[in-house]
C-alpha cells in the first residue's frame, strides 16, 4: 500500500503559510516588547505626573501676569491631564526601544547595503526628533508665550486650560520633531532615486519658500517663532545635502554622477 505523500513536501503554499505565520508570531513578540517597555516606563512616571506637568507648563507660567495661573475646566482634568502627559513622556522615552524592535523585525529582509544605510538613518531620525522637541521647549515656546502674553488685550486675563495647553504643546513638539527630520527625508528620497543630489542643490530657493510657509503655518503668530523654525529648517536642508553626498552613491547617468 502506497504511503500518502506529506502535503508539506508537495504544496508550496504550505511553506508560504508557515513563513507568514512565523512572521506574524515574531511581529506579535516585537509589539509585546515595545508595549511592555512603554507600560513599564509609564508605571514609573505616574507618581511624578504632576511634577512633569509643572515642568511642561513652566514656559507659560513664568510669563503669565502676576496672579494669573492655569485652570482646569473639566472635573477630571486635574487627574487625567497629567496622566496623559505621563503616557506621552513614556512613549517619548521608549522611542529607541520601539525603533529597535521595528528594526529587528525588518532587518532580516534587507540587503547588506540597505542595512548599512538604514542604521544611521534610524538613529538620526530618533536623535533629530528629540532635538526638535528640545528646541521647541527651550527656545520656541518661551518666545511664543512671551509674545502671546504681551499682546493680550487690556481687561482680558489670560487663564489657559491645562488640557488645551497640553494639546497645544504636544502639537508644537510633534511639528518641530517632524520638521527636524528634513535630512533623513532627503537621504531617503535620494537613496530611492526619486531625486538626485544636483536637484536638491537646485531646489534650495524653493525649499526656503516652502520652509517659510510651513513655519508660518505651524508656529504661533509672531515673527520670532517663525524665524526660530525657518532658520533651523534651512540649516537642516543644507545638512541633508551633505548627508546625501556622503551616504548615497550616485547612480550612473544621474545628475549627481554627471556633475561629479
Amino acid at each position: 500500500m502506497a504511503k500518502p505523500e506529506d502535503d508539506s513536501d508537495t504544496d508550496p503554499g504550505f511553506d508560504l503559510e508557515q513563513g507568514l505565520f512565523s512572521h506574524l508570531l515574531e511581529l506579535r513578540a516585537r509589539l509585546i516588547k515595545a508595549i511592555a517597555c512603554v507600560l513599564g516606563v509609564l508605571v514609573c512616571l505616574v507618581p511624578f505626573a504632576n511634577r512633569l506637568y509643572s515642568w511642561l507648563a513652566e514656559p507659560l507660567v513664568k510669563r503669565l501676569p502676576h496672579g494669573a495661573h492655569l485652570i482646569a475646566t473639566q472635573v477630571a482634568s486635574p487627574f487625567l491631564t497629567p496622566l496623559k502627559l505621563a503616557f506621552y513622556v513614556a512613549l517619548f522615552v521608549s522611542m529607541p526601544v520601539i525603533v529597535y524592535q521595528l528594526w529587528a523585525f525588518v532587518s532580516p529582509g534587507l540587503y547588506r547595503h540597505e542595512k548599512r544605510l538604514a542604521r544611521p538613518l534610524l538613529a538620526a531620525a530618533v536623535f533629530l526628533f528629540y532635538c526638535g522637541c528640545a528646541f521647541a521647549y527651550f527656545l520656541v515656546l518661551p518666545a511664543a508665550f512671551r509674545f502671546l502674553t504681551a499682546v493680550t488685550p487690556s481687561g482680558v486675563e489670560m487663564m489657559t486650560d491645562i488640557t488645551h495647553y497640553l494639546d497645544f504643546v504636544m502639537m508644537v513638539f510633534f511639528a518641530f520633531g517632524l520638521c527636524f527630520e528634513i535630512p533623513v527625508i532627503q537621504v531617503v528620497v535620494a537613496a530611492t532615486g526619486l531625486v538626485s543630489l544636483q536637484k536638491l542643490r537646485n531646489w534650495r530657493r524653493y525649499a526656503i519658500v516652502v520652509a517659510a510657509a510651513v513655519a508660518a503655518a505651524i508656529t504661533p503668530p509672531d515673527i520670532t517663532s517663525m524665524l526660530l523654525l525657518l532658520i533651523p529648517m534651512v540649516i537642516l536642508y543644507e545638512l541633508g545635502i551633505i548627508a546625501v553626498r556622503v551616504l548615497v552613491k550616485p547612480k550612473p547617468g544621474s545628475d549627481a554622477a554627471q556633475a561629479s
